[in-house]
């Protein structure tokens, strides 16, 4: 995590994306964010974001335009907390994009971010 601190990007929170499975007990994309918040000093902001639309599983969905359109207006933001505001999004799976691309136009549109950074931990679920 010492990226963080020699990258520096003077952001003013870190933004877990949403976990897909809500019914999970534990969030592994929570914990980490959690941990990374912790070791950084950069506070979490775990209700910046939040999944309002039930969604069909994208675990087999491996086209960018079927995940982004299942995706669709699934977001929503706390404009109040994020306005203005340079936000780390947090994702630990990334596959096409389409779930961090459709936060990241939720944040800079409806939020009114002044700045959306990225951080993933892996491309895919590893066994």
């Amino acid at each position: 995590m010492g990226f963080l601190t020699t990258w520096n990007p003077r952001v003013d929170a870190i933004v877990p994306a949403p976990p897909s499975n809500t019914a999970r007990r534990h969030q592994p994309v929570i914990a980490v964010a959690k941990v990374l918040s912790a070791q950084t000093g950069i506070p979490l902001c775990e209700t910046c974001v939040s999944k309002v639309k039930s969604t069909a599983q994208l675990k087999d969905v491996f086209d960018y335009g079927r995940r982004a359109a299942i995706l669709k207006n699934a977001f929503a933001v706390e404009e109040e907390t994020t306005r203005s505001k340079r936000l780390l999004l947090f994702d630990d799976l990334f596959r096409s994009g389409a779930t961090v691309s459709t936060i990241t136009r939720v944040l800079l549109g409806a939020g009114a971010a002044r700045a959306v950074y990225l951080l993933t931990l892996t491309p895919r679920k590893l066994s």
